[in-house]
């Protein structure tokens, strides 16, 4: 890999591929973590002012994890700020600002407590599904209760997502927060939505293949609610499931919910709930039925 540069902001440390300027975060305040180890080009840090926090994204920085030209992870940051916008939500990380510097690009979010179910750089497979401190692992072994509460966040958001005109790309269990202390789920990383209509242009498009359609492997098909039911559905399998073993021994609910989570995830699209609202209603009518 060549030569790496540590760098020392604070109390925190990390590595990259070549010396980057980083004055202007403590502008913002005290930086008390880093998120390093994304492969997107994108290092995000923790930071505390007068004991408010937040969240910085930043773009502009040669990270050791990605492959790419700082200039497409600055442009692919920026083209996110209007997903934020446009797609604001009580369940969505909540961007409050955002600036250019000298080097990149930098979003300022409120900051969540919460803990991100695909951890991998602190807990790789095998270790998410089977560490005790995994946050993954820890959510599921939560209440059944706790995580139909957590998809429901999930779920609703998408519905809104679906009424904006958005199709949401590269959703997977690492775009999902969760705060233990509150038992509340935040969304972050939607920075791949799309407007439709949109077209698959790439083949394979950007996301997690565990929890990616048939249609998002192929050039050509167009991408729509039906893609994100089946998003939904992969979701519902992730956490309440056995991930991509869809069998129902692996199923922590009743048989009417994994019924609805199968249509979710049916291959031909055709198949599946015409839209996140229509699977949402069947969900939350099978879920209500499950509790009561």
């Amino acid at each position: 890999m060549g030569e790496t540069k540590a760098i020392n902001l604070d109390s925190v440390s990390f590595y990259l591929k070549e010396k980057h300027d980083f004055d202007w975060l403590r502008n913002l305040g005290k930086v008390f973590c880093v998120f390093d180890e994304q492969d997107s080009g994108n290092i995000s840090f923790g930071i505390e002012k007068d004991g408010v926090k937040k969240f910085v994204k930043y773009a502009g920085a040669r990270t050791l994890e990605y492959l790419g030209e700082p200039e497409d992870a600055i442009s692919r940051l920026m083209n996110s700020i209007p997903l934020y916008e446009e797609l604001k939500h009580p369940h969505l990380i909540k961007l409050i600002n955002h600036f250019q510097v000298a080097e990149g690009y930098a979003l300022v979010f409120d900051w969540f407590d919460g803990e991100c179910l695909h951890s991998h750089w602190s807990f790789p497979p095998p270790e998410k599904y089977t560490h005790p401190d995994s946050p993954f692992f820890r959510f599921k072994q939560l209440p059944i209760e706790f995580r139909l509460e957590s998809l429901k966040c999930i779920f609703e958001f998408h519905v809104y997502v679906e009424k904006q005109n958005y199709v949401a790309i590269d959703f997977y269990d690492g775009s999902i927060l969760y705060d233990f202390e509150n038992n509340s789920t935040k969304i972050c990383d939607i920075d791949f939505y799309k407007k439709k209509p949109f077209i698959n242009t790439m083949g394979r498009l950007w996301g997690s293949s565990r929890f990616m359609s048939p249609e998002e492997f192929e050039l050509g098909a167009e991408i729509d609610e039906r893609t994100n039911v089946f998003n939904m559905g992969a979701i519902a399998f992730g956490l309440l499931g056995g991930d991509l073993d869809r069998s129902i021994l692996k199923w922590d609910a009743d048989q009417e919910l994994y019924e609805v989570a199968l249509k979710a995830v049916e291959k031909d699209k055709n198949d599946r709930y015409s839209t996140v609202k229509e699977f949402f209603l069947a969900w939350e009518s099978a879920s209500n039925n499950y509790l009561s």
